[in-house]
């Protein structure tokens, strides 16, 4: 019996990965996706059929807002029982943010859905989008006793796989663009292929997919930084319909104890407005109660986001507040890891 090659379905939203440059303006613009096929002939090298699908209006990644997130998963959803694995092209810009919204908005999810771009286009001469589309269509068609070895959202940047929800963007010029810094790298492309089974994620396979589509935007990210106004502080957590809030603080979850900024956020938490805690720095962890600094936050109700990444937190928060989840219930459910976020 002949063994049938997998289905791997190619999403195009925009992004460097297919632009050319206008010769009028210099500057960078979308092409037609079909072009990205013609200009890699070695994607007819890979043992697996290629379908590919894009945005009507494919956008730059700086325009990117959770109506395309669930177009994304949209296209996902229909086609889901006639492929094997995803790989969505996306501007890197806010390719973390989008990486993380598909991790909750793709419940149960049972197959690979990779996202790639690239630094510089298609057609210029030291391009890195080669290397990153052709290995991203090889881990998605990666399969272990007949069924997909990746089952999560990864992220492929220049010779690294990672976790979708677990990167942040680290350089806007290098190559080496992505990082994840608080979690193992799931595979490493050199002379071959090292996949670190151990660390991927294992869904529960006897449930079903289950695309959520909800998706709440009322909410805030408020750095602190020294000498941070009140003012300032109100401005933000007075926004009108705002429902939550990301607190990015330093260190392990550090803030000043000044009276008037912890009566604040008593009042905003009181309003039922969720404070979520989230340490400034790229990589670490807080731990709320370990320092003196941060012992209050815990007292007052403050929601620890542990050693979540900005993008996943805004994702994990427009999720859950379009869960409709209240109260204690909603504390409990974000200092849990869902999709592997935290850990």
């Amino acid at each position: 019996m002949i063994k049938s090659k997998t289905r791997i379905l190619l999403i195009y939203t925009g992004g460097t990965i297919g632009m050319v440059k206008d010769f009028k303006t210099g500057s960078l613009k979308a092409f037609n996706f079909k072009n990205l096929l013609d200009r890699i002939p070695e994607l007819q090298l890979l043992d697996c059929n290629i379908d590919t699908v894009s945005f009507k209006n494919p956008i730059d990644s700086s325009n990117m807002k959770p109506e395309y997130w669930v177009q994304i998963a949209e296209i996902i959803e229909t086609n889901y029982n006639k492929f094997d694995g995803f790989v969505v092209l996306h501007g890197s810009d806010t390719m973390s943010y989008t990486a993380s919204a598909l991790s909750f908005m793709l419940e149960n999810l049972a197959k690979p859905v990779i996202f790639t771009g690239s630094q510089l286009p298609i057609g210029d001469l030291r391009t890195d989008a080669k290397e990153n589309l052709i290995t991203s269509i090889q881990v998605a068609s990666m399969q272990y006793k007949g069924k997909p070895a990746i089952k999560e959202v990864c992220l492929y940047f220049e010779y690294k796989l990672y976790r979708g929800n677990r990167t942040i963007k680290l350089n806007a010029e290098h190559f080496q663009a992505f990082a994840s810094l608080n979690y193992p790298d799931l595979a490493e492309s050199g002379v071959h292929l090292k996949i670190n089974y151990e660390y991927l994620f294992k869904p529960n396979l006897r449930k079903k997919l289950k695309v959520n589509k909800n998706l709440d935007e009322n909410i805030a990210i408020l750095k602190l930084f020294p000498g941070i106004s009140k003012a300032v502080i109100e401005s933000v957590l007075n926004s009108a319909n705002l429902k939550a809030v990301i607190l990015e603080t330093y260190g392990a979850g550090n803030c000043t104890t000044e009276k008037w900024f912890i009566d604040i956020l008593k009042i905003t938490i009181s309003q039922g407005i969720h404070i979520i805690n989230i340490t400034q720095c790229s990589g670490g962890s807080v731990m709320m109660g370990h320092y003196e600094t941060s012992s209050t936050l815990l007292k007052i109700g403050v929601i620890s986001g542990k050693d979540i990444t900005t993008e996943a937190a805004v994702a994990k928060l427009m999720y859950m507040l379009g869960q409709n989840i209240s109260g204690n219930t909603f504390k409990t459910i974000y200092e849990a890891p869902l999709r592997g976020e935290m850990t």
